[in-house]
């Protein structure tokens, strides 16, 4: 599919060969019980193009890693550079336009407007992103996750490997540099997790993203080509 012309928005181009580079970064959220670190420091560099295994236990930190890294959460110290971006020198409104040209993401439970269909789920990201020709974009997508005959279901109407395919097709739609995939299997029975994992893995290598999955699963992780181990806040192996 030949790419049509986007308006003044363009993707960040990074003259670097590293998608992530974290130096040092801290979160620490206040409560009622007193200050509660999140995340102790943690340093890590992934290269363009690669696939990244998040492994760890429960409450580790796992998920806030990479909500950092797609600059939802904001840090309380060290550095966050992300497709050759600062991250923490932008605005809210820098944040949102760079996660839509350049982060895609994919949750544990789809994340799906609703009231909207898969075409028109997927076709949202394109049009903030400024892609003249969404609804082309989106249809072609969905086709590349086998719902071609799902175009005008809602989510309600499609199963949970369907919505989970749509998610996928969201996420791949704009192109992005970093595909951030928590959990994409939590919520599916074996035969629908397995189709996922190859259709993510399969999109991965076709649009070069760079990808990184947590999971709880050691053997899914293995599929990648690291595995960055953490706990308590902290990376504990990276390998």
């Amino acid at each position: 599919m030949s790419k049509s012309t986007k308006n003044s928005i363009t993707k960040t181009n990074s003259l670097e060969n590293l998608a992530v580079q974290l130096a040092d970064v801290k979160l620490t959220l206040s409560s009622t019980a007193g200050d509660v670190k999140i995340l102790r420091g943690i340093s890590l560099e992934i290269q363009n193009g690669q696939t990244v295994g998040i492994v760890g236990p429960s409450g580790g930190g796992k998920s806030t890693l990479m909500m950092v890294i797609a600059g939802i959460e904001r840090v309380s110290s060290g550095q966050v550079k992300i497709a050759g971006v600062e991250l923490t020198k932008l605005n809210e409104d820098e944040l949102a336009k760079f996660r839509g040209d350049n982060i895609g993401i994919v949750f544990q439970n789809f994340h799906l407007v609703p009231t909207m269909t898969s075409i028109e789920n997927v076709s949202i990201p394109l049009e903030l992103s400024g892609f003249s020709d969404a609804k082309d974009r989106a249809r072609f997508h969905l086709t590349q996750v086998g719902l071609e005959h799902r175009l005008t279901h809602y989510p309600g109407q499609l199963s949970g490997g369907e919505q989970q395919r749509v998610a996928l097709a969201r996420a791949f739609a704009v192109q992005p540099q970093i595909l951030l995939a928590d959990e994409p299997t939590g919520n599916l029975d074996t035969e629908n997790s397995n189709l996922i994992i190859e259709l993510l893995f399969k999109l991965h290598a076709s649009n070069q993203t760079t990808l990184l999955l947590v999971s709880h699963d050691p053997e899914l992780a293995k599929r990648c080509e690291r595995i960055v181990t953490i706990g308590d806040g902290s990376i504990i192996e990276s390998i």
